[in-house]
């Protein structure tokens, strides 16, 4: 898989410049950024942003919207996307049709990462869909993990050879009321003996995940559609957004008429 190269995207060039209170240059930036989501017209339009450095998809999202072919979607987005990764999941809860699923994926391209929850249903570990794909040369996305002990037996599952992801859920981590930090670092520290499985930190909450994910070490970060509309104010200067929320206020003040 390559990286993308070329003029920087939409993104790019918004936050080139931005420097403020010792904001990092988002060409400084290690970690990169996949676009989470299922949206076809918002995958074509950020796989021309080559900020953009790879993809990923669920069930739920697809769900929400609207596929109904799961396959001719996978196809139709893939010629989109190029050469970089993009994640699409099994939904079977069965661990021998996980595989069979798993193997069908694999085939529709050589980016393609094929995302296998941790447990099934019922909490039962799906290593063994983990060590017979990985074995087959699959790349995978093992995905759902919340603790460092699920991807440190994770890790443990997947055959030496072919790349995969690990995705730890920081955002629902941080929904529980828990810091996700020092649980990414002991990710990261695990990982340190295998480079070619690489930690992502799933469901961002907010832009300073990007940040934040960069200082611990993490090396991917997804980011939903929405959420990506808000990453161009990474490094924003505070005076100015203070000024613009003023103006914001004072214009909505104005438009509703109010009367004192």
């Amino acid at each position: 898989m390559g990286v993308v190269s070329g003029r920087e995207g939409a993104v790019g060039r918004q936050l080139s410049g931005a420097a403020s209170y010792g904001m990092p240059n988002f060409r400084e930036l290690r970690v990169q950024v996949f676009a989470d989501g299922a949206d076809r017209a918002g995958i074509e339009a950020l796989a021309r942003d080559p900020v953009i450095r790879g993809f990923t998809t669920n069930p739920t999202l697809m769900r929400a919207s609207g596929v109904a072919d799961y396959e001719a979607f996978a196809r139709e987005v893939l010629t989109l996307v190029g050469d970089r990764p993009i994640s699409f999941e099994v939904f079977a809860d069965d661990f021998d049709e996980m595989v069979r699923q798993g193997r069908r994926i694999a085939t529709w391209g050589e980016n393609v990462f094929v995302k296998i929850p941790v447990t099934n249903t019922r909490g039962e570990p799906s290593g063994d869909v983990l060590r017979a794909l990985s074995a087959d040369g699959v790349q995978l996305n093992v995905t759902a993990m919340t603790t460092p002990d699920q991807v440190e037996w994770a890790v443990g599952c997947l055959e030496p050879g072919p790349p995969h992801f690990v995705s730890l859920f920081a955002g629902r981590i941080a929904d529980t009321g828990r810091d996700p930090l020092p649980l990414v670092h002991r990710c990261v520290e695990i990982l340190e003996p295998r480079p070619e499985v690489r930690l992502i930190w799933a469901s961002p909450r907010e832009i300073l995940n990007v940040v934040q994910a960069d200082e611990v070490g993490c090396h991917i970060i997804t980011v939903t559609h929405d959420l990506l509309k808000k990453l161009a104010l990474l490094g924003k200067d505070l005076e100015e957004y203070s000024l613009e929320t003023v103006q914001m206020f004072h214009r909505d003040g104005v438009s509703a008429g109010f009367e004192l």
